[in-house]
């Protein structure tokens, strides 16, 4: 299978779909069956989740990724300049991780929460334009009016959203409503 052909991009949707592949052959299920199912998987809401695109700046709903991992997933699988809309109530999270892959692909940091001092901290020495917010419409307003043409912009917090939403699902709901009111 061409991985262009995934309805799904990114490195862990090729893991996902790699590991989802073996069970299915196991059973004799035939290629084109599993080809197929690929091509027309779009995903769960709130993970990876494109919401639109508004004059070349694309804005994608990740608020399902409260931990680490989950964000550098997202990040690494963006080949675009990302405006990173992140934080949260902060759990004591080792960031660590995250520095390589923001340090390629991040152009701007959005703090999104109450709660942003311990993740505004450790990434400060990157110097990156960074702003705090304790709305989701004032970080998409911010991070829409910070882009350009071919950015993305990741709601991929890296926290849990209790400090400002009952649950990330919440969070993603109310991103995707302030961006479609841009």
């Amino acid at each position: 299978m061409n991985l262009e052909t995934l309805a799904l991009q990114g490195n862990q949707t090729i893991y996902t779909s790699m590991a989802a592949s073996i069970a299915p052959r196991l059973k004799e299920i035939r290629n084109a069956f599993i080809k197929d199912s690929f091509a027309d998987f779009h995903g769960m809401e709130h993970r990876m989740e494109s919401v639109s695109n508004i004059h070349g700046i694309e804005f994608i709903n990740d608020s399902k990724a409260t931990n680490v991992n989950s964000t550098w997933y997202a990040l690494e699988s963006i080949h675009k300049p990302v405006i990173w809309i992140a934080g949260g109530t902060d759990n004591g999270n080792d960031y660590e991780a995250l520095l390589p892959v923001v340090r390629r692909k991040v152009k701007a940091i959005v703090w999104l929460g109450k709660d942003t001092q311990r993740m505004q901290a450790f990434f400060k020495d990157l110097q990156l334009p960074s702003a705090c917010t304790e709305s989701i419409q004032e970080s998409v307003d911010l991070a829409y009016f910070s882009g350009k043409k071919g950015d993305v912009v990741l709601l991929s917090p890296s926290c849990p959203s209790f400090d400002l939403f009952s649950d990330y699902e919440e969070r993603g709901r109310e991103f995707k409503r302030c961006v479609k009111n841009l």
